[in-house]
């Protein structure tokens, strides 16, 4: 058996093939699609943001060490148990830190900057890391309204106007408005030959459509919006157009997944982030509760409820047994990418998690 490096001249390197193709993922090893991470730098009780920052980057690391094909970072406000709130700041941090892992937004929330602000920020990042940047976009606020008022103070548009904005970063980061618009004489600065391509993301059908209709790849929230996933690839797919950056859909699944040496010990370490997330429904968002906390937690009915619908969307069990629940998921939505999601307390115990599903598929 040969390794990469021993492989005829021309064989294509799965790392050289990820900077060839910027938007169509690896499969390695035993792998049957691309497998891709999402992380929040999560802040657990007892953790500080600096101690989750500097986890994300060991993270970041190891993932590239173990061949996963991405590392996407999103923007959330408001939440302390999440330190992602600046992509574009934590995305030239970790490019720093790598050599060959593309890495992007899970997504920026565009309604809530200018788009020329957006260019800008993601030009300077394909100027620093080429060819390793994926501009992934949200249309929801990511935090509450009170929150949203404040982070669009001066900007006057909203979700609804999603696609306006959309045209007006594109046109900024392709140099090609018009001859006669308003914007027609401004420059995104820098600006590379290559830009990076842009990723519509959703978790209902807006974005699905759209995307489908301006041929780009879709990125579909499967982990907090499971019984829309397969409705809304569904219209992604009827809907594709073919553009000058992608022939025929690619459809990439987030998915909330947890690995541990047991399915018993993998579901005690999910319900910490079940309760985050009761919390955050709640008002009341706050770090990562401990599993110790997350059993002693006074759940009423309707609170348990809750869990169990939201840990039912969750794929967890030991290595093997999550690695089969993503082939069944894959085969069930037809994902061409799945991301995987651990969303838990202790950083350890994360990085344990994307370790163990990595060794499962062989990924290295």
């Amino acid at each position: 058996m040969t390794t990469e490096d021993e492989q005829a001249p021309d064989a294509v390197r799965p790392a050289e093939q990820a900077l060839r193709d910027p938007i169509r993922g690896v499969a390695r090893g035993t792998a049957p699609a691309p497998l891709s991470i999402l992380d929040l730098a999560t802040v657990g009780e007892g953790y500080s943001p600096s101690e989750a920052l500097v986890a994300t980057t060991e993270l970041a690391r190891s993932a590239e060490s173990w061949g996963y094909h991405r590392f996407w970072v999103a923007e959330h406000h408001g939440m302390p148990g999440v330190a992602s709130s600046t992509p574009a700041v934590l995305l030239s941090h970790l490019g720093a830190h790598t050599r060959t892992l593309r890495l992007g937004s899970g997504g920026v929330m565009l309604p809530n900057h200018a788009p020329l602000a957006i260019a800008e920020q993601f030009g300077l990042l394909e100027a620093l890391h080429p060819g390793r940047i994926d501009l992934g976009l949200g249309r929801a606020p990511g935090t509450d309204q009170a929150t949203a008022r404040a982070l669009r103070r001066g900007v006057a548009d909203d979700a609804d106007d999603f696609p306006r904005q959309l045209s007006e970063l594109t046109h900024f980061l392709d140099g090609d408005f018009p001859d006669g618009h308003p914007y027609a004489r401004l420059t995104a600065v820098p600006r590379s030959e290559k830009r990076p391509p842009i990723w519509l993301l959703g978790s209902s059908g807006f974005s699905a459509q759209l995307a489908g209709r301006l041929g780009l790849p879709f990125a579909f929230a499967h982990h907090f919006s499971a019984a829309s996933t397969v409705p809304a690839l569904d219209l992604y797919r009827a809907g594709f157009q073919p553009s000058a950056v992608l022939d025929e859909p690619y459809a990439l699944i987030g998915v909330g997944a947890v690995a541990a040496d047991s399915a018993a010990e993998a579901r005690r370490l999910a319900m910490s982030g079940a309760l985050a997330m009761l919390r955050l429904r709640r008002g009341a968002p706050g770090p990562i509760p401990t599993p110790e906390q997350a059993a002693s937690y006074p759940y009423s009915q309707a609170e348990a409820d809750f869990l169990d619908t939201w840990i039912a969307n969750v794929v967890l069990g030991s290595s093997d047994e999550v690695a089969d629940g993503l082939e069944a998921l894959r085969k069930r939505t037809g994902a061409d990418e799945l991301m995987v999601t651990s969303h838990i307390h202790g950083h350890e115990a994360r990085h344990r998690s994307y370790g163990l599903i990595a060794e499962a598929y062989g990924l290295s």
